[in-house]
Order: C-alpha cells, then structure tokens, then sequence
C-alpha cells in the first residue's frame, strides 16, 4: 500500500513550533533552508519497513530533485514524489473542470497525510482516505503508522 505525505506543515515545519530534526550541517542547511518535523526520518524509515510504499505529494513547485535531495541527507528515500508540476501534467492535464490539488486516488495511494482541511474534506467527496495532521504532537508518528495499518487491513479485507 502506498501512504503519501504533503510537505509543507507535515513534513517541513517551523523549528520555533515544532521540534525539528537536527539541522543539516553547512553548507547543506544554507541549500535546504526547510527543518523536519521531528519522528520524520524514522517514520519515512519504519513505514518502509512494514512493507509500505512511501510517497511525497505535494503542490509545491519544488522539483523532484531537490526534494530527493534535501530527504538524502537524512536517509529518507520516498518511491515517488508528485510536486504540482507533475499533478498538472499527469492528472489536471487537459480537463475543463478544475480538479482538487491533489488527487491521491489517481495513483492508487491508500492514505495521504495533509494539513489542510480542503484535502481532507476532498477525500470524504472524491473517495480516498485521509490523516490530518498539522498540530505539534508527540504521538504523530504512532497515529500515523497506526492509521496506515488500519487501511492496509482493510484494503487487505482482514477483519478489523
């Protein structure tokens, strides 16, 4: 199953709310200005670890390649990463009707972490699962790895 993140305010937050991962070290943090929620590296780590796929969804304009990079440097590797550019290109394409942006269900990913109510709210209306996730907490790996075997099983058609 494939369980996907959008950056800005899971992934990427502000160190004087959040506690971060450590910085990178320079020159590397003057390239990569944006500090990690804390539990990122082992979360990205354990949810591959239990056999997810783990995926960036984002509608940053940030290339893929940076986004590849600045995660390197911490040991986190995704299978694919979807900035806007590649959402408008693969799923807007050419449609007349505006659609949401971003459309997890398009490729097949079973859950996608999200701070803003729009996407969550888009998940009851166009049918894929959804975690909010934007407060400091904690606990937000658990709820997060928790949440993504509870739709793995049910996707699986295990009981509950």
């Amino acid at each position: 199953m494939k369980v996907s993140f959008d950056l800005d305010e899971v992934l990427f937050v502000d160190p004087n709310t959040f506690e971060t991962e450590p910085p990178l070290s320079f020159p590397l943090n003057r390239i990569f200005r944006e500090r990690l929620r804390k539990g990122t590296v082992y979360l990205i780590n354990e949810l591959h670890k239990e056999g997810f796929e783990v995926w960036v969804y984002t509608s940053s304009f940030r290339s893929e390649l940076y986004i590849q990079s600045l995660f390197r440097n911490y040991h986190v590797y995704f299978d694919q990463i979807i900035n806007s550019q590649r959402h408008l290109k693969e799923v807007q394409r050419d449609r007349r009707e505006t659609l949401p942006q971003k459309m997890p269900n398009f490729y097949r990913i079973g859950l996608h972490i999200d701070d803003e109510d729009v996407i969550i709210s888009h998940g009851r209306t166009y049918g894929f699962h959804t975690l909010k996730v934007c407060d400091p907490d904690e606990h937000w790996t658990e709820k997060i790895l928790k949440e993504a075997n509870r739709i793995r099983d049910l996707e699986e058609g295990a009981p509950k």
